[in-house]
């Protein structure tokens, strides 16, 4: 069973109120028939991707236009093509483009296609669903399904790719049950698998089966007890239930377990404002 580190939780959390926490926090985290796309669709698909890499390079300022520039001419004549990809991905990412460093890390695993470039790619993808905006979305899930899919057809024990791909299809395709299928395949060989029981977790919050929810972040928390965050999604459920003394008590775990200075400001605030709408008005 893998730990879940924290670019894996960035890829997987969805909308919550505790969000700021969860991502600022300083913690210890955290076989598929082929579907191919035709040769129509994925020609659209790029030259999506296209149109968005070209619209990012033409916002940029003059000086880190010419970076990249120089940076795409390099890959062009550099008999290192790994580092010249690696160099395009990196100042993409400084300039907060997930989108465009999504596309780079793509074309890096068309040039050297292995199982590694490709898991790479489609997390990048998938990330990038977090958030780009509500019309690219469709777009990238499908990206993200295509470069899953050539992972698995290169590595097809890769779980945290079977994982992904299924989390895809239920949250960006037109077929979600396809998707629970594939998480499923994965339960009944690897039911501890943190990834997997997180997917779960997530998407019972989103679907408001905060019960559910509640009963996969705990299987989470005893199948990986250094994945605090947990915490912070179980208060979240509680809290969405109405259960404050239980939302509460979820973030004083979160509370005592967190390294950070600041972060434990912040929840003693947010726990503080709960505890203040159970105080009766006449004892305020």
């Amino acid at each position: 069973m893998k730990s879940v580190n924290k670019k894996q939780l960035v890829v997987l959390a969805g909308s919550l109120i505790l969000i700021v926490l969860l991502l600022f926090a300083n913690t210890k985290l955290p076989k598929k028939a082929e579907s191919p796309v035709s040769e129509h669709a994925d020609h659209t698909s790029m030259a999506t991707i296209n149109s968005v890499v070209e619209t990012a390079k033409e916002k940029l300022a003059k000086d880190k236009r010419l970076r990249v520039d120089k940076l795409e001419d390099a890959l062009k004549t550099s008999p290192d093509k790994k580092s010249a990809f690696e160099n395009l991905i990196n100042v993409w990412d400084s300039l907060r483009q997930p989108v465009v460093s999504a596309y780079y890390m793509e074309q890096a695993a068309i040039a050297s296609p292995n199982g590694k470039n490709w898991m790479e790619a489609g997390n990048r993808y998938y990330s990038a669903t977090r958030f780009a905006p509500e019309a690219e979305r469709p777009m990238l899930y499908g990206k993200a399904i295509e470069c899953f899919e050539k992972t698995l057809q290169l590595d097809p024990s890769n779980t945290d790719a079977k994982i992904n791909l299924g989390a895809c299809y239920v949250e960006g395709s037109a077929e979600p049950m396809k998707g629970i299928g594939l998480l499923k395949e994965v339960e009944k060989i690897d039911s501890n698998n943190v990834n997997l029981q997180l997917n779960f977790a997530f998407f019972s919050e989103k679907s408001g089966q905060w019960d559910k929810a509640i009963a996969r972040f705990e299987k989470v928390l005893k199948i990986q007890p250094d994945f605090i965050e947990a915490y912070l999604h179980l208060a979240d459920a509680y809290e969405q239930k109405g259960d404050r003394p239980k939302a509460i008590e979820s973030l004083e775990k979160y509370k005592n377990l967190v390294e950070d200075v600041t972060i434990k400001t912040e929840v003693q605030d947010y726990i503080n404002k709960l505890s203040s709408q159970d105080v009766p008005k006449e004892n305020r």
